[in-house]
Formats: C-alpha cells, structure tokens, sequence
C-alpha cells in the first residue's frame, strides 16, 4: 500500500500542515490541468472546434444539463460550483492512473474535505432559501401520522450521514481499484503466471478508466441531489 503514503516533496519524514508533500503536488496538477483544458483549451475559440475545445464542450455541456435536468432552472446559478467539484475530481481520478503518481481521491481526507463542504453549502442555502420550511424535508407529511415522528428520525440521520458517504464513497473506490492494479501487477512477477497477470492488468486498468469517469459522475449528481433538497424541501 504504499502507494497511498503521503510523503514530504523534498525530504525528511515529519509532515506538518504547511508541508508541500506529494498529495500538494498532484492536486495541484489537476489544477493544473483543469485550467489548461477549460481555459487555455478554449482560449481560441472557433467554429470548427480543435480537440482540447471539443472536451472542454462536451464537458460543460454534460454538467450543465446533469444540472438542469436534476435541480430544474433554480439551480443553475450554482453550475460553476459543480462543474468545478466535477472537472476537478476527474482530472484527479484521470491523474492518478498515471504510472508513479499520486491519487488524491483515494484520500478520504481530501475527499471528506469536498463532501462536507458540499453538506454544510447546501444545508446553509437550504435554510437561506426557505427558512424553517427547510425543515419540512425531514416530515414525511404522505405517511401515516403515527410514523411520522419515526420517519423524521430516519431522516435526520440519513442526512448527516450524506456527507460521510459521500467522501467514503469516491475514496474507497479509487483506493480499491488501485490497490486491485497494484496486486495483479506484483502477480506478473511470477513468471509462470504473468501473461495473465498482465492481462488482468490491461483489463482492469481499461475499467478503472471506466470508474474514474463513473465516481466523478456519482459524487456530481449526488451533490445535484443534495441542491435539489436544499431549493425544493417540499419535493
């Protein structure tokens, strides 16, 4: 597992909370990379698009309207809060498939960072929006009066579980499917076994390029969902 310790840049073994460390530096790259495709990418813009403005389209156009369809046009003002949770995340998840480098998403302290940032947003804006109303997404008013009261418990704890889940979720799937490449890698060692060991690697590594894409996708539209509850509590 050593893959996933996080070490000083520039040596020594104490890391501090200012301390550039590889976890700094591939995040950084995928800020990097999100405004060399967003921003440089686009830059020269055409009617005949190159590549780099093609993907940086496609991308925007595919959040936009994951935006639309889930919290309806209320929610569209807060698209660059989510395209930017999205881009990032995928080019962080894209990143660390590089051979030799650092995945940050499978950190649950960077994404615990995100999912609870996301949790007390919402959760703010719910109350900004609709005052105590923000409430009545806990009271299950369609059920039985009896099981109101237990409903609404329920519910309360699903919704401080959101953010937990919400971190654990994108880590614990990048965090697996690395460690999964990382022991079918150590099996090409052998020499009886590696053709297809190697195999198991090449497929494997295709699908991880498949849950990269997926996890961005997964904590984006939950992130929509979590909008819509805190723009509509009455829905």
């Amino acid at each position: 597992m050593d893959q996933f310790i996080v070490k000083p840049l520039f040596g020594g073994d104490t890391v501090a909370w200012y301390t550039p460390t590889n976890v700094t530096l591939w995040m950084a790259l995928a800020v990097v990379a999100v405004i060399a495709l967003l921003v440089l990418g686009t830059s020269k813009r055409g009617i005949v698009p190159s590549r780099s403005q093609s993907v940086a389209e496609l991308a925007y156009g595919f959040v936009y309207k994951m935006v639309e369809d889930v919290t309806g046009k209320d929610g569209i003002k807060y698209f660059p809060y989510i395209m930017t949770l999205f881009m990032f995340i995928v080019c962080s998840n894209f990143l660390g498939l590089i051979p030799a480098s650092f995945t940050t998403t499978s950190h649950i302290a960077v994404t615990s960072i995100m999912g609870f940032g996301v949790f007390f947003a919402v959760t703010i804006l719910g109350f900004v929006k609709n005052g105590s109303a923000f409430l009545g997404l806990f009271w299950v008013s369609s059920a039985p009066l009896a099981l109101r009261p237990i409903l609404a418990i329920i519910e309360l704890i699903s919704y401080f579980v959101r953010p937990v889940s919400h971190s654990i979720r994108l880590a614990g799937n990048m965090m697996a499917g690395h460690a999964v490449l990382k022991v079918f890698a150590g099996f090409a060692q052998v020499t009886a076994i590696a053709p297809v060991a190697i195999l198991s690697v090449t497929a494997i590594y295709g699908l991880e390029l498949l849950v990269a894409f997926i996890q961005a996708y997964v904590f984006t539209i939950l992130t929509c969902v979590y909008l819509k509850d805190a723009l509509h509590p009455s829905h």
